[in-house]
């Protein structure tokens, strides 16, 4: 509950952390939040994992468009020849 009220996890994870605390997945508290803290770590890292490959894909998408015209206009150069 502080880390909710603390704003360090989201009420997707608190609701999780909840169900499973009540359902004795946990031993201790230490237990516990040391998967808090796993789980942060994961969700971080597929957060920027994601920002990377919507980089990687809009670089592409330019890339791709940059090409076409480049296409394009040696086409219609090579028309008026």
């Amino acid at each position: 509950r502080k880390y909710r009220q603390q704003k360090k996890i989201d009420k997707h994870l608190y609701h999780y952390f909840y169900r499973h605390a009540k359902g004795n997945c946990y031993k201790n508290k230490r237990v516990l939040v040391e998967a808090i803290h796993k789980m942060k770590a994961e969700k971080t890292k597929a957060k920027a994992l994601q920002e990377q490959q919507d980089a990687r894909k809009e670089r592409a998408k330019l890339l791709k468009a940059r090409r076409e015209a480049k296409k394009n206009e040696n086409m219609l150069k090579g028309d008026g020849k």
